[in-house]
């Protein structure tokens, strides 16, 4: 474990096993009208907040819903799922209880809803373990930038240098370097395709948290 202050983490795909979830909202929301969910457009959409996700996809498939009325449907299918059917990922919950015994403060920085977020972490025991909870909602740019790191950061008052970003995607991990903060690469199946230019990008990568426990 690099030695840290503060550890900020993604949810979907980091901490959390949520692929199966989000691949059949995906399809679910666009067979709904007439499209088929791609892999490319689950790969687009996933580093934007809800509100540039549903931007991207109004402009992508012509939709005729306003960018609240997709988020808010959106945020309907996932709050029964996040409430009962997601579950962290192997010794997730272990490694968490390790930071806490080495005083590491915890953030998340996600683009889940709030709700969800309360809802998957309080469902799973963890939820009193984070200190502060950052959503892609609370800043202009998506997760290729700094922009939600560096405000989890200020949350627990301290330096991007001070903090270590863990994040399965190829693009957040790009994002969270190019902010000054330590990344550790989580693997996640729906990003296999990037997981090699992963490694070589992140200060650290792992399959599986008790790696670094």
């Amino acid at each position: 474990m690099i030695d840290v202050k503060g550890a900020i983490f993604d949810l979907d795909g980091t901490l959390l096993d949520s692929l199966s979830v989000w691949e059949q909202i995906d399809v679910s929301f666009l067979e709904k009208r007439g499209f088929t969910a791609t892999r490319d457009y689950t790969m687009a959409v996933t580093p934007l907040g809800f509100n540039k996700a549903a931007e991207y996809t109004i402009s992508r498939f012509g939709l005729k819903e306003s960018i609240d009325e997709i988020v808010s449907e959106w945020n309907q299918m996932t709050e029964q799922a996040y409430a009962c059917e997601v579950k962290l990922k192997p010794n997730a919950r272990e490694y968490l209880q390790y930071l806490k015994t080495k005083n590491v403060r915890l953030a998340v920085a996600t683009a889940l809803h709030p709700q969800s977020i309360e809802a998957v972490l309080k469902s799973n025991g963890v939820y009193d373990y984070f200190e502060s909870f950052t959503t892609l909602q609370e800043v202009s740019r998506g997760k290729e930038f700094p922009d939600i790191y560096l405000l989890a950061a200020q949350r627990l008052g301290l330096d991007p240098s001070e903090c270590i970003v863990f994040e399965d995607i190829l693009a957040a991990v790009k994002g969270a370097k190019s902010g000054g903060f330590t990344v550790c690469g989580v693997y996640d199946s729906h990003a296999d395709h990037e997981w090699d230019e992963i490694v070589a990008l992140a200060d650290c990568s792992i399959k599986n948290f008790s790696e670094i426990i």
